[in-house]
């Protein structure tokens, strides 16, 4: 039975994995129910607690790496610290507005680009910058917020093939 829990757990992360291109929280939900699972089953031990414990720490650098590298990309650019912050705030936004797109998939991850840029701008033209400089700013907001997701599906991958491999071995 603990086979059939294993696959069926690795389907539904899989399912949250993919969510993490609509900006939900597909680690934290892997988490959540690799723990569930694991309480829901206690005289089958399927997860070491240690393997739980990392889940948590990849699922937190995921998050990490998703908002600090479109703030770290605008101001790698030259962006100011307002730029940075609304940079974070636009890519929220902006995922969530872009979820609207007709492009299934990628309209998400547009928007949360596009929201980057527009914060990443907005914040440096009221922090006073040029508008050429906010421009370039606000261009390394959106590429950061870009690989940030990137960066958060290859941790939740990872976390996927940990999950899914564990109660075999």
């Amino acid at each position: 039975m603990i086979y059939l829990y294993a696959v069926v757990l690795t389907i539904f992360n899989l399912f949250f994995w993919f969510g993490i291109l609509f900006n939900l929280p597909g680690t934290w939900l892997m988490v959540l129910a690799a723990a569930l699972l694991e309480w829901w089953t206690p005289g089958e031990p399927m997860f070491s607690p240690a393997l739980l414990y990392t889940s948590v720490g990849l699922a937190a650098l995921g998050e990490i790496l998703e908002f600090v590298l479109g703030a770290a990309g605008s101001r790698q650019a030259g962006g100011s610290k307002r730029g940075s912050a609304l940079a974070i705030v636009g890519g929220i936004v902006g995922a969530v507005m872009g979820t609207g797109l007709p492009l299934p998939v990628l309209g998400t991850l547009i928007g949360a680009c596009l929201g980057a840029f527009a914060g990443s701008l907005l914040g440096d033209l009221w922090a006073g910058r040029p508008l050429i400089h906010s421009v370039g700013a606000g261009r390394g907001a959106a590429i950061g917020r870009f690989w940030g997701t990137i960066a958060k599906l290859a941790v939740g991958g990872i976390m996927v093939i940990l999950l899914g491999v564990a109660p075999f071995v």
